[in-house]
Parts: structure tokens; sequence; C-alpha cells
């Protein structure tokens, strides 16, 4: 005998549906009884907009607060710290970036607060689909790709909601869905476990750094950093898809490192080129950004030869008093983005730190023989949260891979 359906209870507190108790036995592949409906035929957009100085204590997500492919929110602000009308959102809206849908930015709400105007705020509407399966529709390729396809504007596409309601989607029953958000969750759960992990090796990290180099104040002496280290501005040129010199630029940085990835291109004479190619140990420091990004500090190991780009700072230190790889911990310690952040002068769209005022920074420079003795262990566990956060790519990969596979 089928046993009576329950009632579930949503996070907005409303009674959503009755379900069955026999969910967990539904197949997930069968897609029998899924309805080709229109997007806003069961998710709508909230446009309940925010003023900032009424919502100066309140959290505040922007886009640049949400990682590509990944449904849960890790850092955010303040509405004090912002400016313009916002939109208001509440606990499991989803914050769905409309604007360079590309970068596939989609995030589940797991506080009330107020997000950029850039996004969407899409909320479920219980009587057809569960908060737990929408953000796995969304996430597949099969919406994201429709999402970018439907983008209008040529700078920054940007997805209007007038035509995104009209785009049909299938959707199974409100069993099936239960038991299609269960098992994805399952693989997000792992993911969140490994972050957890990741996330003990920073604490950790950064409790050896400053245990090693500070004791209340610092015990080692403290110099200018143009004192033992040169600076330099990258170059400007034109820049193009492909050519003979591959540019760094102010996004290729990851885990403190100089990353190959998203690379632009250009053509020069050689005797300009050898001006700029980077060498192993050289530091660059990303000087023009967002009040979020800007001095962000990365040490090039690549192989192969690249030069870097005007927004950012080459930094060549003097070996025989300072190791680069020392340096590089440093600046992107608490300490040292914090000596670092004191210099930025914000601007319009843009917060800046000179080179000149980079070199003014007070650095500690132990021994060498110190230095070493804190490379050594920090590589260590730098390299232990590479390992790990290769594991959460890897993870991501099969939880989206998964949810095309049910999509279709």
């Amino acid at each position: 005998m089928t046993p009576p359906p329950t009632t579930a209870t949503t996070g907005h507190g409303l009674d959503a549906r009755r379900v069955n108790l026999e969910w967990a036995k539904l197949p997930l592949f069968d897609r029998k009884g899924w309805n080709r409906l229109p997007f806003g035929a069961f998710a709508e957009s909230v446009n309940e907009r925010a003023e900032p100085s009424e919502a100066a204590q309140e959290i505040y997500v922007g886009l640049e607060h949400i990682d590509p492919q990944d449904l849960h929110i890790r850092r955010w602000g303040k509405g004090s710290d912002v400016i313009g009308t916002k939109l208001r959102f509440l606990k499991r809206d989803l914050i769905f970036g409309r604007r360079r849908a590309y970068q596939r930015k989609l995030a589940v709400a797991e506080f009330d607060g107020i997000c950029s105007a850039h996004a969407m705020v899409v909320r479920a509407k219980l009587d057809l689909v569960l908060p737990e399966f929408l953000p796995f529709l969304m996430m597949s390729d099969r919406f994201m790709k429709r999402a970018v396809e439907i983008s209008v504007g040529s700078l920054s596409p940007t997805i209007n909601w007038k035509t995104l309601k009209l785009e049909e989607f299938a959707l199974p029953p409100l069993d099936q869905q239960r038991r299609v958000a269960d098992v994805l969750q399952v693989t997000d759960k792992v993911m969140e476990a490994s972050f957890a992990q990741y996330n003990a090796l920073t604490v950790l990290k950064r409790a050896a750094f400053e245990q090693r180099t500070t004791v209340g104040k610092s015990k080692f002496p403290m110099r200018m950093l143009g004192d033992v280290a040169t600076s330099q501005y990258g170059l400007s040129c034109p820049l193009m898809e492909s050519g003979e010199y591959p540019i760094l630029r102010m996004m290729n940085y990851d885990e403190e490192l100089v990353a190959a990835s998203d690379l632009k291109h250009a053509d020069m004479p050689r005797e300009v080129a050898a001006d700029y190619t980077l060498e192993h140990g050289d530091i660059l420091f990303n000087r023009t950004n967002s009040a979020e990004l800007v001095g962000k500090v990365g040490i090039f190991q690549l192989d192969g030869r690249y030069l870097f780009a005007s927004y950012l700072v080459r930094i060549k230190t003097d070996k025989s008093v300072l190791l680069p790889e020392f340096l590089n911990f440093y600046m992107n310690s608490d300490s040292g983005q914090k000596a670092i952040r004191a210099f930025a002068t914000p601007g319009v769209s843009q917060t800046n730190i000179s080179a000149g005022n980079l070199m003014k920074v007070r650095i500690p420079v132990p021994p060498l023989a110190e230095q070493t003795k804190v490379v050594v262990e920090l590589s260590a566990i730098a390299a232990a949260k590479r390992t790990v956060m290769q594991h959460i790519d890897s993870q991501r990969t099969v939880l989206r891979e998964m949810a095309n596979a049910i999509f279709g």
C-alpha cells in the first residue's frame, strides 16, 4: 500500500506541498512525467529595491563575492561599503549574475541581505518547484548556455527577465525533484567538506607565518621594501587573442602564484619584450583593481617566456637580503595586506596603489636562515592547499556533469 503523502516546509516558512514518502526510490532519469514550462511559470524575479543608506548594517553580496560554478557565498561586504540602489534577497533565494552570464555566477543565499543590481534575485514558486532543486537546474549547461544566448549588449551582455521568463525548461514532478536534489546535494556536501579542510589549512598557514615573524611587535628588523627590492611597471600595448608573446594581466593569480590562464598576447620588437620578460622569483603586484582585489600578489614560477601588463608591478628582491618567496608570503599575509592597503588611493570605480608608495611599505627582514625556515614550512602548507583545491575543482566538475546528465 502506498503511504499517505506528508507536508514539507520551505526556508521561507511556508507549507510547500505534499510529497511522496517514497521519493527516495524514484528514478533520476525517467523523464516520462516531466513537463516543459516557461521559466517564469515556476520561478520569479524578485525586484525589491534597497538603498544602502537604509541598509548600512546589512550583508551585501556583489558579483565579486560569488565564485563561478559555486553555489555557496563564501565572502561578503556591508551595505555601508557600497553606493547606489541594490536588490533585497531572502534566505534560500538564488542570486544569479545576469550581467556576463558566461561567468556562471549563481549562489544560494544562506541569509537575508542585499545584492548588486547587476544580479537577478530568483525565487522558486513553491507549487511547481522545490527551492532545493532549482539551483541545480540553473547551474546546468542547458540553462547557462541559453542564458548566454539571450543576453543583450556587446561590452557587458546582460539578461533581461522579460526574455528569460519565456525560455522553456523541462521540469520533473515534485517527488522526482526531491530525489534529484537529494542526490546532487550529497556531492555538494562532499565539496563543502573539502572547503572546510582548505579553510583549516588557510588558518594554519596564517598562524604559522604570524608566529614565525611577530611576537606582539615585530621581532625582526623592519625595512622599507624599496631598500631591499626594485619595482617596474608593466607594459602598455594592444592585446590580441594570439601573438608572439603571452601577456599576464591582473586576473592571472591562483593561490599566491602567477597563473597562465585566459591569456592575451602581443607582438613587439624583441628588445622591447626583453625589458618585460619575467624570471623565476619575480613578484607581480596588482596595483589597480576594485577595492577588494587591488593588492593581489603572486610569485612567478612558470616555465616559458611571459611578459606582464601595465596594471601590474614587477618586484625584484635583493636575494642576498630578502628571499622572493618570503616576500610573497609576507605580502599575502594579513599583516602584509594591511600594510599595503594603507597606501591605497580610492578612485571612482577602481583603487590604485602606486609603485612608489608600494616601495614605502615596511616589511620584516629576518636573517636568511630564518627566512628559509619560514619558506619551507609555509610552502608545504601552500602545496597542501593547492592539492585540496584540485580536489574541489574535480568535485565541482562532477557536480556539474551530474546536473548535465540529469537535465539532458
